[in-house]
């Protein structure tokens, strides 16, 4: 009778701890470099949930080795909902395939998905420098001057990286990749004429195509985006079938309580809903998503199996 009655006691105490969350500031991590779209995506929720829970949700970049380092660290945190940490097409579906068993993570085991916030087109931009014109101009000119045009991106195992070399194998050719210690530095390069092209997230790239700066080909997910309406999908430029985007969204260490899994689903999908709090993603070009944990736990197993079909075609590695 006692022992029932300790346990009735402890379960009301865990529940009302859960009720009472946030009870103080949230980490909110994000495994890359500043100046970058996970940035923008970051400190757009970041920035809402603080406003919405009445506790400081502050953004910590900690880049390195492909996200793995800030992924390794986090789920080694507290599962108790004060650190979250920005998930990845590169980081949840591409690094398995990339690292193997020298990943120090396995994102199915430990993490806990919370939502998928949103999908951001990746588009292939040259500078004005370039002299490239269009997408078959850079094919052409790669094929003649093979490993000759350099193309940035924000490192090693990126999504950049991965949707330029995917491109590279679908088209036949071969450029020279320039890894960079995030989106930020990579950019003042391809506008200064040191590399030539990119591969990267729209909201990374889009004042800088608005502003003259760079020169958008084409655009990798299956629709025009409506950002950039003139601008033609590769499939359409005669690569059938091609589709590549970013998609971020949140996670927690494995074993943060399902109750405060599903608040703060519950609060970002209402962030999402915000126009005000969601109109720098929105101008940017990212479709907004804010799905259940299981959702997105189903759509992040289907991303790995696809992105580890093209890694595999385009045989990426990371030398």
């Amino acid at each position: 009778m006692l022992k029932k009655t300790l346990m009735t006691i402890a379960l009301i105490a865990s529940s009302t701890a859960h009720a009472a969350y946030p009870e103080k500031s949230i980490r909110f991590v994000v495994p890359f470099a500043t100046g970058g779209t996970s940035e923008i995506i970051a400190r757009s929720i970041a920035i809402s949930l603080s406003s919405q829970l009445g506790q400081s949700v502050y953004v910590e970049n900690k880049p390195g080795a492909a996200g793995n380092i800030a992924m390794e660290e986090v789920k080694r945190a507290a599962p108790d909902g004060y650190t979250i940490i920005l998930g990845h097409v590169g980081t949840l579906a591409a690094n398995p395939a990339l690292f193997g068993a020298k990943l120090p993570y396995d994102p199915n085991k430990d993490f806990a998905p919370i939502t998928l916030i949103a999908k951001v087109p990746n588009v292939i931009a040259v500078g004005k420098s370039s002299g490239i014109k269009n997408l078959a101009d850079l094919v052409s000119q790669a094929k003649k001057n093979p490993n000759k045009i350099n193309y940035g991106s924000a490192g090693n195992g990126s999504a950049g990286h991965l949707a330029m070399e995917y491109f590279a194998s679908e088209a036949g050719i071969d450029l020279m990749h320039v890894p960079y210690k995030g989106s930020g530095p990579m950019l003042t390069d391809l506008i200064g004429g040191l590399t030539q092209a990119t591969f990267n997230g729209l909201p990374s790239l889009i004042g800088q195509i608005k502003g003259g700066a760079l020169i958008p080909l084409a655009v990798g997910s299956a629709t025009r985006s409506p950002s950039l309406p003139n601008v033609p999908t590769i499939a359409e430029s005669g690569y059938k079938g091609f589709e590549t985007s970013q998609w971020y969204g949140v996670i927690a260490p494995a074993g943060t309580p399902k109750e405060i899994i599903n608040k703060l689903q519950k609060e970002i999908a209402i962030a999402l809903k915000s126009k005000e709090g969601t109109k720098r993603m929105v101008e940017d070009g990212a479709t907004l998503v804010g799905n259940t944990p299981e959702d997105f736990a189903k759509f992040i197993k289907a991303e790995q199996a696809r992105w580890g079909a093209v890694i595999t075609k385009a045989k990426i590695t990371m030398d």
